[in-house]
């Protein structure tokens, strides 16, 4: 890989050549300790707002006496309406849930370019922090709710792919067993921050009032944003050059059939993403009024469940790790798209849990223990299906393309929840237990396809390279 003097006049962004050598943070780059803590505390304020969102939607800004005062809402809700039909307050929160988690991982791809052609990712980076702060003040204020959702979705735009392709940057191309462990560590850092946001933010949220809990997440972007200035000198140096922005080499025919079979990988995993979103929408909405969310402390928040998920998350990283690092050194590790694979099947699992936890509830409650556990598998599932994902987008994106590409790999994300927000609009039209069974089918359809195609798919990839 080039240095930053030998590529002023190359047509791809200068990025300073990875230290194979540096293994000071848990045997990787130090580099990763600073990313993975941004993006920890990113993911704090990002899960704490979340949490709190639908619920916020569904139950007070859009009932009468509030959605009046909220800018722009009613041009909103008239176009959606124009399309849908009329939308109750539920109906109205899961669509607008959905085209915001999907906008948010839809602006990556123009984050990357501009991170690509214009700005570099270490400054895109920067001003996607600073949106992101100003977005979740904002979201304190009902009147400037829709702005609040704005500013989070440019923000995020301009932070989530360049994070990741800079953790693909800090290894050798060849040494793809230690960058799938990095993203694996990478993952663990947005889990812990997931964990603690729900509890955090809607702990307040519950004592003090709504948008004490949304301030809470202002204020832990900005920690995100201190973290990461704080580490620039350990990250990978990609600035764009002025030839850049005059003409950037074509692809060749072989980048372009990369391309191509990334996009077919895309495709199939958005099928779990419907599932596994699913339950951080409809899931607290139906946990909030179906779940025995009693004990002898006080009443649980539903918000708290997403936090089940990210918990079971961290705690499962150190033995996959191990399983992965032992498969590697017999030469069987799995291939990316098989681990995609699994994660689609144990996500279809999950949400038959919740189907079975629906059928027992009936009209009334039932054990939360059941949507715990179902909270818990999708935890494990996300493992298993996004950082090899990342891994396999970082590793066999062309060089000139890689953070435009990392960028493109959230959209499946943005499909897969502009989809699940349409979804949850038919909770209110059909029993839960079918509604949960419904999104079950979705993930084992994506399951499928990985399994099934997978193989050839991986073969294809890692003869990309080779091909005239």
């Amino acid at each position: 890989m080039a240095t930053r003097a030998e590529t002023i006049s190359d047509p791809a962004p200068s990025i300073t050549a990875p230290t194979a050598t540096d293994r000071s943070f848990l045997g990787h780059p130090k580099g990763l300790a600073y990313l993975a803590f941004t993006e920890a505390w990113e993911r704090f304020s990002y899960y704490g707002m979340t949490a709190l969102v639908v619920l916020y939607m569904a139950q007070q800004l859009f009932q009468p006496g509030h959605v009046e005062h909220v800018a722009g809402l009613a041009v909103y809700r008239g176009a959606l309406e124009a399309v849908l039909g009329p939308l109750s307050p539920q109906a109205l929160a899961s669509q607008t849930f959905g085209f915001y988690s999907g906008l948010v991982y839809f602006t990556p791809v123009l984050g990357g370019w501009v991170a690509d052609r214009l700005l570099g990712a270490k400054r895109t980076v920067v001003i996607g922090a600073l949106l992101m702060s100003a977005g979740h003040f904002a979201m304190t204020f009902d009147q400037s709710f829709l702005l609040a959702l704005l500013l989070l979705i440019l923000g995020s735009g301009c932070l989530k792919g360049n994070i990741s392709a800079q953790i693909g940057h800090l290894y050798p191309a060849d040494d793809e067993s230690r960058r799938t462990r990095a993203f694996t560590i990478f993952s663990m850092a947005i889990n812990i921050g997931a964990v603690l946001g729900p509890l955090v933010c809607a702990g307040l949220a519950q004592a003090y009032g709504w948008h004490v809990g949304f301030g809470t997440a202002g204020v832990l972007m900005l920690l995100a944003t201190i973290t990461y200035l704080a580490g620039q000198r350990y990250l990978p140096d990609q600035r764009p050059r002025r030839r850049d922005r005059v003409a950037a080499a074509p692809l060749t025919a072989a980048e372009w059939r990369t391309v191509l079979l990334l996009v077919v990988v895309m495709g199939i995993t958005v099928f779990q993403t419907i599932t596994y979103f699913q339950f951080f929408n409809v899931g607290l909405v139906w946990i909030d009024s179906h779940a025995d969310l009693a004990t002898p402390l006080g009443h649980i928040p539903a918000p708290w469940f997403n936090s089940v998920d990210a918990f079971f998350s961290v705690i499962a990283v150190p033995p996959l790790i191990w399983l992965w690092a032992r498969e590697a050194r017999r030469g069987r590790e799995s291939s990316d798209l098989t681990k995609i694979g699994i994660g689609a099947v144990l996500a279809s699992i999950s949400a038959a849990i919740m189907a079975l936890a629906a059928m027992l509830a009936g009209a009334g409650t039932t054990s939360a223990l059941i949507p715990f556990a179902a909270f818990a598998m999708i935890g494990v599932a996300f493992l298993y299906y996004w950082p090899p994902y990342l891994a396999l987008m970082s590793r066999a994106a062309p060089p000139s393309v890689n953070a435009t590409m990392m960028g493109c790999a959230y959209l499946s994300l943005f499909i897969g929840n502009i989809i699940m927000g349409w979804v949850g609009t038919l909770y209110e039209t059909m029993p839960p237990g079918a509604f949960w069974m419904l999104n079950a089918g979705i993930s084992m359809i994506g399951a499928l396809l990985a399994l099934l195609f997978g193989p050839a798919l991986a073969r294809r990839l890692a003869s990309g390279s080779s091909q005239p």
